[in-house]
């Protein structure tokens, strides 16, 4: 009897495995067949082969760039090397990124960015906010920018129990954020047993000097945030839940939610232009390519475009699509006066010139 019980319980350990499995590979896309839709008039950034996890455009076309990253699990063609922030100039004809100087004192060794803001005060001084991993931990830097000589001043780092695994982060004063937690744990082993059971630990978490709140919750994955031009609504990306959410957000920073919109992608950063707030992501259309990495069947990316998202019936469109030969992991995706910019998180940065159709914006929200 014993032995059948043992047998029972076995069979039922393996039905459960399997059925989160195959779970686990439909929320990640793993069967999705891809047709390229690449678009004209794009090139590689040169100097950029590290990733380009996330992109902040500031409205003089100064753009900020997080690049190498190296995360448990995740592929890294330069694991030796230290990550770095990058500055690029759009309004040059070929703009190439350069290394940002940070001030004495920051420990370099130790950057590790991942998604970054900007928020941008009264006195135009513009400070930029970063999310980091320093030993694999979960930290927020922030810094101020200096224009004259294209430097970084660190202000402060931000540890806190409620913000163990940021991803991404909007910045809303200069010392205030929402960060968005892809985990409610910081132990790597603990972070994979929540994804592969399924379980909605994400949120997202309000932050200032004087109050820290959960503000959202109930996600599988949280990887993205954004937050509209007027300052009313959030929205986040649930990468396993292949959705958007969108929250209106209230004087007190608490959020309400408003409504979800579910895709067809394991969807990563979300990029807002200010002038048509047409939302922007980059997209993983095969998000197991991501994890188990293969150079001769790489991870795929996409780029896509939601309008009139408040609307009964938004219009989501699928801008780009590649199947890895180009480019791979997309993570982020932004536009600034009728160029567009596809980040990644361990690959190439790839620039393209958009029809006028598409619109002429910049985004500085993500």
């Amino acid at each position: 009897m014993r032995t059948l019980l043992v047998l029972a319980m076995v069979g039922l350990l393996a039905a459960l495995i399997g059925e989160r499995y195959m779970a686990l590979r439909l929320r990640a896309c793993a069967s999705r067949e891809l047709k390229p839709k690449r678009l004209p008039n794009c090139h590689l950034i040169k100097g950029i082969e590290n990733g380009a996890e996330d992109v902040e455009i500031l409205p003089n076309g100064l753009a900020f760039i997080s690049t190498g990253l190296r995360y448990p699990g995740l592929k890294s063609f330069a694991p030796d090397k230290r990550g770095e922030l990058l500055l690029m100039d759009l309004n040059e004809e070929n703009p190439r990124p350069i290394e940002l100087r940070i001030s004495r004192g920051f420990d370099l060794a130790s950057l590790n960015p991942h998604g970054i803001s900007v928020y941008i005060d009264k006195d135009d001084t513009v400070y930029l906010f970063v999310v980091s991993h320093p030993q694999y931990k979960s930290v927020v830097e922030i810094f101020k920018f200096v224009e004259d000589d294209n430097s970084l001043v660190h202000l402060k780092t931000i540890t806190h129990e409620l913000l163990p695994s940021v991803n991404d982060i909007v910045a809303l004063s200069p010392d205030s954020f929402y960060a968005a937690n892809d985990h409610y744990f910081s132990q790597q082993i603990l972070k994979l047993l929540q994804a592969f059971l399924g379980l909605n630990w994400s949120n997202v978490v309000y932050y200032s000097p004087n109050e820290v709140k959960e503000v959202a919750g109930g996600f599988y994955f949280t990887a993205g945030i954004g937050i509209s031009p007027d300052g009313k609504h959030v929205y986040v990306s649930d990468s396993l839940g292949n959705s958007v959410h969108v929250f209106e957000k209230h004087a007190n920073f608490s959020l309400s939610p408003l409504k979800t919109l579910q895709l067809d992608s394991v969807i990563d950063n979300i990029s807002v232009d200010p002038y048509t707030e047409d939302i922007w992501i980059g997209g993983h259309p095969n998000g197991m390519k991501l994890v188990f990495y293969d150079p001769n069947n790489p991870p795929g990316s996409e780029v896509i475009r939601i309008q009139n998202i408040l609307s009964e019936k938004p219009t989501v469109t699928q801008v780009y699509i590649d199947d890895g030969s180009v480019l791979q992991g997309s993570s982020c995706a932004t536009v600034y006066d009728g160029n567009l910019f596809i980040g990644t998180v361990f690959h190439r940065l790839l620039h393209c010139k958009l029809d006028p159709s598409s619109g002429k914006g910049q985004s500085n929200q993500n």
